[in-house]
């Protein structure tokens, strides 16, 4: 299946008091049309900065070394202001963390959607106010004809939620970039919201990047995963693979520190040490002071490139899992 949006080798650094962060080191994916790739790993991975990075809108602070992400033949790297405001919005759209930050507090929801549709379209204001009703309405929000005139402070945390959902998919994009969009709301609004982004997609035939720290939600929603660890995308395959047959050491050991429903579990299995200090990453694996897997190759050769050591399942790691059976994983 063809690629809608591919990242390679992106090298991405953030200039600081303290020095320069390592944010990103040579990550690579490729997303393919009409599926969901979940982009998982622990705060300060760098998931964020590469949605931030693919979208050009990472802070003055940061900077990209090198790499592409190609949409529809357009390296977005070397893209002019005018292409990516065309492309932004319309084509490739970003649903942030926090919903309440992302919208104006002091303009009404109604006229910020109509402000996003008048901005992509030659609709007139009169079709942009019923398109944004519209969509509004799609995602569920009652009395859409009364939300329209709320501030974003008059309504709750999933409400604007919705409202952001319904900015971003009224022009029905080819590319979601998700960022964590439930992380902030209760659990049963966040099912309502996860169902919601997976069938918008199987409908639209839109392609999605979902950023997430929750393997259930990936378990939930994607197709294809990269796992990211310390800037480094360390393991990339299928979701069946990922929990059936993980290779990676640190994959086998995050899902070895999960509670368990299939049996009993007297302890849990927590990963041993710290995550590394992105100002001054080893030259070797970024895991290797945490992995029960370490031999002298990891101690005295560069961190592994990542290499297909099965069909469509792409590893970095010297010394990789072998089984099925992982660290509790079955």
């Amino acid at each position: 299946m063809a690629a809608v949006l591919e990242a390679r080798d992106l090298v991405i650094r953030f200039i600081t008091g303290e020095g320069e962060v390592k944010a990103v080191n040579g990550a690579s994916f490729s997303l393919e049309e009409d599926s969901i790739l979940g982009l998982v790993g622990e705060s300060g991975a760098g998931k964020s900065t590469i949605a931030l990075a693919v979208l050009k809108l990472l802070p003055s602070t940061a900077r990209v070394e090198s790499g592409s992400a190609t949409f529809d033949g357009l390296d977005l790297m070397q893209a002019g202001e005018d292409d990516l405001r065309r492309i932004r919005g319309k084509d490739i759209v970003f649903i942030p963390q926090d919903p309440r930050a992302a919208l104006n507090p002091v303009m009404r929801v109604g006229n910020q959607v109509e402000e996003q549709i008048l901005a992509h379209t030659e609709l007139s204001k009169r079709e942009a106010t019923n398109l944004s009703l519209q969509s509004l309405r799609e995602m569920g929000l009652p009395e859409p004809r009364e939300v329209v005139y709320r501030y974003p402070h008059e309504l709750s945390g999933g409400m604007c939620q919705r409202v952001v959902l319904a900015m971003a998919l009224a022009l029905k994009p080819r590319v979601i970039i998700a960022d964590e969009p439930t992380s902030s709301l209760d659990v049963t609004i966040q099912a309502e919201i996860l169902r919601y982004l997976k069938a918008y997609c199987k409908d639209q035939g839109s392609s999605m990047v979902l950023i997430t720290h929750d393997l259930g939600v990936v378990a939930q929603m994607a197709d294809q995963v990269a796992v990211m660890y310390a800037g480094d995308i360390v393991e990339r395959t299928d979701v069946v693979n990922l929990f059936h047959s993980p290779r990676h050491p640190y994959l086998g050991a995050l899902l070895g520190s999960l509670p368990r429903m299939d049996r009993e579990q007297r302890r849990f299995a927590p990963i041993g040490g710290n995550p590394p200090d992105m100002l001054n990453l080893p030259a070797q694996c970024p895991f290797l002071p945490r992995c029960p897997k370490a031999i002298n190759e990891c101690r005295t050769e560069p961190k592994p490139d990542l290499v297909e050591m099965d069909p469509a399942h792409w590893v970095a790691c010297y010394n990789p899992h072998e089984s099925a059976s992982v660290a509790g994983v079955t």
